[in-house]
């Protein structure tokens, strides 16, 4: 064994079992006093409470619940929309099968969409290569020279 746990007395431990399980039940007999809890008639809220306790002693009651639905669909309706999902969907499985999936052409398929491609006119800002956005970004930084410092003498008056 290593840790912690070599050096504990096993009579520790079961004190801890022992005191885990009394806090647990101190626990659960409190929840049974607060059930019973009263209020302090000498409180101003006391009528209010009282009032408010006894309006809600009875709740919930089951007829307060929602009834079970009535619209449910029978068997027969389920089975006819099941039915309706499969030949819709055989329909859509024929139209897919009918449509030519494979290039017989690829290279005149690649030639109409570059033809496509160069067709569209292209900003001058995205046709730039990689140097001359280097070249854009030297310049710009050759540019960006802080001006001189303000000298901290006060400036004589005129």
């Amino acid at each position: 064994m290593t840790g912690p746990e070599m050096n504990a007395w096993h009579p520790k431990k079961m004190t801890a079992g022992r005191l885990a399980v009394g806090v647990a039940l101190m626990g659960l007999t409190g929840c049974a006093g607060a059930l019973a809890a009263e209020t302090d008639a000498q409180s101003p809220l006391a009528p209010e409470i009282g009032r408010t306790v006894a309006a809600h002693r009875a709740y919930p009651r089951w007829a307060d619940f929602p009834t079970a639905s009535t619209d449910a669909l029978t068997p027969a309706q389920v089975a006819l929309a099941v039915n309706t999902l499969k030949i819709s969907g055989a329909a859509a499985n024929g139209e897919a099968s009918r449509i030519d999936w494979l290039l017989s052409d690829p290279e005149g398929f690649a030639a109409t969409v570059a033809q496509r491609v160069s067709a569209v006119p292209v900003s001058p800002a995205a046709a730039r290569t990689q140097e001359e956005i280097e070249a854009l970004a030297e310049r710009l930084r050759e540019r960006a020279v802080a001006p001189p410092p303000i000298p901290r003498a006060p400036l004589p008056r005129p």
